[in-house]
């Protein structure tokens, strides 16, 4: 963990927003706390949205980037909020062309799993353990 899916909607365009450019400034700010977020736990996600409607539908322009960001429990407040703020500043940042040109929405909601539900199996964990 954590888990980070992006959905952006398909009026953005590679020049507004590259997937790839995004997801490694989002895998960054979690890999540069290793003490929080194990290494080998990081998974990133875009998705691109093609069905998708905003407010009442008249500006077609308008476009929005949702993260979600999945943990697991054990994280201080301060440092869940570290990281989010860093990565919405990213993205804030990031975006700030378009959201200065157009209609654009950016919102990050943090999920944390409760301590049963979810069942893993991963061996990415070793190669950073032994770094």
């Amino acid at each position: 963990m954590p888990h980070i899916i992006v959905e952006y909607t398909d009026n953005l365009t590679r020049e507004e927003f590259h997937p790839k450019t995004v997801l490694d400034k989002i895998n960054k700010v979690f890999t540069d706390r290793p003490d929080v977020f194990p290494v080998g736990g990081v998974r990133s996600r875009a998705i691109r949205l093609t069905d998708y409607m905003i407010a009442d539908g008249a500006g077609a322009d308008d476009a929005f980037v949702h993260v979600t960001v999945k943990i697991a429990p054990g994280r201080t407040q301060e440092q869940k909020d570290d990281a989010c703020g860093e990565l919405f500043d990213s993205l804030c940042d990031y975006l700030s062309p378009v959201y200065d040109q157009r209609g654009l929405a950016l919102s990050l909601e943090l999920y944390e799993f409760g301590d049963g539900g979810t069942y893993k199996k991963n061996n990415i964990h070793k190669r950073y353990k032994q770094q």
